[in-house]
């Protein structure tokens, strides 16, 4: 501290006191954001997009079934996404519905992939 102390009269301007000050301060100043600081500055994470949990159906009940029938046919694009999402049942359930309604000729098949069915609704002139 004698040093410090001697410094600051001799030179009024900021060089000399400013890398002393600096080193001693330097010093100090990490053990104290280390010790308290650090833990109450901790970055906190978002929790990210909630998503609301979808409650759809297992099973078709008897409504959904005569909905399936009544509505999905006329749908311009039909897939299991779309008959999942319009009529809240499971995309498994949307896509065995889908198929029967395929082999009863109620809609027709356009692009059958291993993770995409794409069915559009039954024209009069098809006589697949």
């Amino acid at each position: 501290t004698a040093s410090f102390s001697r410094g600051l009269p001799r030179s009024m301007g900021a060089k000399k006191p400013d890398p002393k000050g600096g080193a001693k301060g330097g010093k100090s100043a990490p053990k104290k954001k280390e010790g308290g600081g650090g833990k109450a500055k901790k970055k906190k994470w978002s929790k990210g997009k909630v998503r609301d949990k979808l409650n759809n159906l297992v099973l078709f009940d008897k409504a959904t079934y005569e909905k399936l029938y009544k509505e999905v046919p006329s749908y311009k694009l039909i897939t299991p996404s779309v008959v999942s999402e319009r009529l809240k049942v499971r995309g498994s359930l949307a896509k065995a519905g889908l198929r029967e309604l395929h082999v009863k000729g109620l809609i027709r098949l356009i692009s059958k992939h291993s993770s995409q069915i794409i069915y559009t609704r039954a024209t009069k002139g098809d006589d697949e």
